[in-house]
């Protein structure tokens, strides 16, 4: 019988709760982080598709299958289940009677030192939202360009959907052995993102900018950038659970393109806005203005379409009932009945 584990670092306490009452009598343990013995055979993460990129960016966590579970919201592409239906498929988990798909990570290394990894992608730009940073890009040692802009991402397969498709990169299909590199709103309009092997060393160094720059990781975690941040592919993968054969599929690349479409019609303040959330996760009215300098009517315009249009949701603060807090949305029907098109995973 496979071992169970469903993972609890605290922020998911009610699915936490609600796997535990399900799994319990099939020998499942909650695991708190740093905790997951190479052992086991699953581990259940909570949280959507954002619990599974938190997850993978404990440098320590073993090589162990992960099945995402989401609470309330129709599935991503790493989680695929809802907490309430995991029950359906005890007996799959109990004997390991499930696909697993491997998923390439990035190893980001920050001035020389500190090493993160991360599943989609890592943004290195200005501590201050749309500011300019100068930098160097090389490539295995080579000197590829110098560059002024907003940032540059470097992503996965994975993340070529996410954040970096709405900064103008390239979709990637799964399994492709390359990684992306989009420069965000570069001063060079002839500047184009660029595809490399998942073999390349990449380094951005030289940088500079009025305000201290920052490496953002799968829009979870940020750390402070003195000089310099490299880009290497990560061992072991990423083993993501598949109780379905339908979600990394080119069905749901279409789904991207569309989106990509919708993009390109929205209004800048309303691109800002989605931007500035998939970088730093969820945000009141507030900070979102401080953040991007906009008035605070454009802000509550722009976070009112984008609401309607199914890409961001509005929900209650956990500290303080009276203030409202807004985060991308999982994919959802929107107002309308169209289905809505989600900006990452």
């Amino acid at each position: 019988m496979t071992r169970l584990g469903i993972y609890d670092d605290g922020s998911a306490p009610h699915s936490v709760d609600t796997l535990y009452s399900t799994l319990k009598l099939e020998g499942a343990d909650k695991v708190p982080p740093g905790s997951v013995p190479p052992a086991m055979g699953c581990i259940i993460v909570p949280g959507g598709d954002r619990g599974v990129r938190k997850y993978y960016l404990d440098t320590n966590a073993p090589s162990v299958p992960v099945l995402g579970v989401s609470e309330g919201e129709t599935e991503g592409l790493l989680a695929q289940v809802d907490v309430k239906d995991v029950h359906m498929y005890t007996e799959r988990l109990r004997t390991a009677n499930y696909d697993t798909d491997e998923i390439s990570r990035l190893e980001v290394t920050v001035d020389g030192a500190s090493r993160y990894q991360v599943l989609n992608d890592a943004t290195v730009c200005s501590a201050r939202s749309a500011m300019l940073m100068e930098y160097l890009l090389t490539i295995d040692g080579e000197e590829f360009w110098h560059d002024s802009s907003d940032g540059v991402i470097v992503s996965t397969p994975l993340g070529s959907t996410a954040y970096a498709m709405s900064a103008g990169g390239p979709m990637i299909f799964a399994g492709s052995p390359v990684f992306g590199i989009i420069s965000i709103n570069s001063q060079d309009v002839e500047r184009r993102p660029l595809v490399v092997p998942q073999s390349s060393v990449v380094e951005v160094s030289e940088i500079s900018s009025r305000r201290q720059c920052k490496v953002v990781l799968d829009g979870a975690e940020r750390a402070a950038v003195r000089e310099s941040v490299s880009f290497s592919k990560s061992d072991p993968p990423a083993k993501i659970v598949r109780l379905r054969r339908d979600t990394i599929s080119i069905s749901a690349m279409a789904k991207r393109h569309h989106l990509s479409e919708d993009l390109f019609n929205m209004a800048p303040s309303a691109k800002l806005l989605l931007k500035t959330l998939e970088y730093e996760g969820t945000l009141s009215r507030r900070k979102l203005a401080e953040r991007t300098l906009l008035p605070d009517r454009t802000v509550r315009m722009s976070l009112a379409s984008l609401i309607e249009k199914g890409y961001v949701k509005r929900r209650v603060s956990p500290r303080d009932s009276r203030q409202k807090m807004y985060e991308i949305a999982q994919p959802a029907a929107p107002r309308g009945g169209q289905p809505a098109r989600k900006a990452g995973a």
